[in-house]
């Protein structure tokens, strides 16, 4: 008799573990796991959000300083008086300048691929830098161009409206896909810079200034190159993973190349080397010069390729805002109330851009 209960009892009792012991761990190990899961994608989502706002306010500050001590370098370079008396001479060398400042430029980025992206492959068609630099190089002679030949609210639009061929040129060429918001935002910008900077003339308005002439046409030039600058800048972000660095410094290579030979061709390399021979203290503002364009340009590459051409170009158009509004803040300037209207219209098309406009999409 006693076999037999023996016999039995056994297979109840391991039955009976086996099903105390795995069923308690399957019921509970799933739930555990999602939380965990869900917690670590919440704060690496949290992260990356700081990280992204932290980098592109970084981004802002870099191009606003860097580019403000530019200006005021730019404008004692190019409008002082050099000599005294009857030999008081001007600087007439913008080329050259432009042509130092790619120099310095492509040394700087050079030093940051060295120490920071050393072990990164740049992968990116040398055609798209020539491209790109040809498009950079012509916007900037076009646009300088036309100021000769356009009216005062022609330069302030032809100026402001950066971002508007970025826009539409990625939306034509690269087929991309902006939110409504993006449109309404960057109008906003847009609109309030240009009633900001914007000054009547005094006077008669001659016939010549209302026709659509030689300057209007070099500043539809200018903007259609800014806009394909911004298309090449993007196709490398996009295709290549370009980094910032590799694009700066190989866009101002091919434009050393392009503008190395117009001032040889030219002869005024030789005329400034004489100049800086006459006044060698003009020397240390042009290596400010280079050195502040060079750190802007850096940051707007930074942009470029973190954030995309069309927040570069907002950045870009609203640093003239923000400098004309600091001057008047710090000296007491008047502003008239079309300024006012127009400084109210550009921070409520960056308070909604950065709340609405967000999102871009590629079809």
């Amino acid at each position: 008799m006693k076999p037999p209960v023996t016999v039995n009892a056994a297979p109840w009792v391991s039955a009976t573990r086996d099903v105390t012991l795995v069923v308690p761990v399957q019921g509970t190990s799933p739930s555990s796991g999602e939380q965990q899961l869900s917690s670590s994608m919440a704060s690496e989502l949290r992260s990356l959000l700081q990280g992204e706002r932290l980098r592109l306010l970084v981004c802002f500050l870099g191009v606003f300083i860097c580019y403000f001590y530019y200006g005021i370098l730019q404008e004692s370079i190019t409008r002082a008086k050099y000599g005294q008396g009857e030999k008081q001479e001007t600087f007439k060398y913008a080329t050259t300048l432009v042509f130092i400042q790619c120099i310095i430029n492509a040394m700087f980025a050079k030093l940051l691929i060295h120490f920071f992206e050393k072990s990164k492959v740049d992968r990116t068609k040398s055609w798209l830098y020539a491209c790109c630099s040809m498009s950079y190089l012509g916007a900037m002679v076009s646009s300088n161009s036309a100021l000769q030949y356009v009216n005062y609210p022609t330069q302030v639009l032809g100026k402001s409206c950066k971002p508007i061929p970025v826009m539409l040129l990625g939306v034509t060429i690269l087929r991309k896909k902006y939110p409504l918001a993006k449109y309404l935002c960057v109008l906003l910008i847009v609109t309030g810079v240009a009633l900001f900077m914007y000054k009547p003339k005094q006077g008669k308005i001659g016939i010549e200034d209302q026709m659509f002439g030689l300057g209007e046409i070099l500043l539809l030039v200018s903007l259609t190159l800014d806009g394909l600058t911004g298309v090449c800048q993007d196709h490398m972000r996009a295709h290549y993973q370009t980094a910032s660095n590799q694009m700066m410094f190989n866009i101002n290579v091919w434009s050393i190349l392009f503008l190395g030979s117009g001032v040889v061709f030219t002869g005024e390399i030789w005329d400034f080397m004489s100049f800086a021979d006459r006044y060698p203290y003009i020397l240390y503002n042009i290596a400010l010069f280079g050195l502040t364009s060079a750190l802007g340009q850096s940051f707007i590459f930074m942009t470029v390729v973190y954030f995309g051409p069309l927040t570069c170009s907002i950045i870009t158009t609203t640093r003239k805002f923000f400098t004309i509004l600091g001057s008047v803040i710090i000296f007491a300037n008047p502003i008239s109330s079309m300024q006012w209207v127009g400084t109210i219209l550009v921070f409520v098309g960056l308070g909604l851009d950065s709340r609405y406009g967000k999102g871009e999409k590629k079809s």
